[in-house]
């Protein structure tokens, strides 16, 4: 049984004991459990969820201001909407490119979604410097093109990061300035030392008010929980 599972059924016990069902020696305690998870196996799934909840909710105590607040420009969505994903964020990242087409659903589905994208860049030699030049086009409100153009390229070195930049209309002499300034090198230590906080150990990662989840995990499962953020 792994830890889970038994913390889970521990839960299941203690549940137990407040009905009445908990009686006799641990033998049959043991027993009693065993045979009402057998019966109703999503009692487990239930304690599963509520404890992910809880660990999640410890985990951004004291950074969610942090976490949802973006470094400004670097939105999609409505960024003025009531509700927040959060995406941490990698251009090396191919998963992170196959999630484009689900945010780009979720922002379709939910007008009132604002998706904060915090780069996270930890695969490629170069994803800090395509990581800096995304903040420089924040920075020139041109955030959502260089993002586009950048993961189209299909590469993260110099000259794609170069060529996203003039495909997304910037100013390059103030890009350049912009990506090489202690506020940009600022806010990639800030996401890393957040993610590592948040137990993010690579992209796509996300936050949906309660709910840390990992990976490209689809439109459906990112869609829900924006759902379940909206009605907490």
């Amino acid at each position: 049984m792994g830890l889970g599972t038994k913390i889970a059924a521990t839960a299941v016990g203690l549940a137990l004991v407040g009905t009445g069902v908990w009686f006799g020696g641990p033998v049959i305690a043991g027993r009693v459990i065993h045979n009402y998870l057998v019966t109703n196996p999503e009692v487990l799934n239930e304690a599963m969820d509520a404890l992910q909840a809880k660990q999640a909710k410890a985990q951004l105590a004291g950074v969610r201001q942090s976490v949802e607040t973006p470094f400004p420009g670097a939105v999609l969505g409505n960024p003025n909407g009531a509700i927040t994903l959060v995406e941490f964020t990698d251009y090396a990242c191919g998963y992170c490119r196959r999630s484009l087409p689900d945010v780009a659903q979720l922002i379709a589905k939910h007008p009132d979604l604002r998706i904060v994208v915090r780069e996270l860049p930890i695969i490629s030699p170069h994803s800090p410097e395509a990581a800096r030049m995304a903040l420089a086009a924040a920075e020139q409100g041109k955030f959502a093109p260089f993002r586009e153009a950048m993961f189209a390229s299909g590469q993260v070195d110099p000259q794609a990061i170069d060529a996203a930049a003039k495909a997304a209309g910037l100013d390059m002499e103030r890009a350049h300035k912009v990506a090489a300034s202690p506020v940009v090198e600022q806010e990639l230590q800030r996401n890393m030392d957040v993610a590592g906080r948040l137990g993010f150990s690579g992209t796509p990662s996300w936050v949906a008010g309660d709910r840390l989840i990992s990976g490209a995990v689809g439109f459906d499962q990112l869609s829900q929980a924006v759902a379940d953020a909206r009605g907490g």
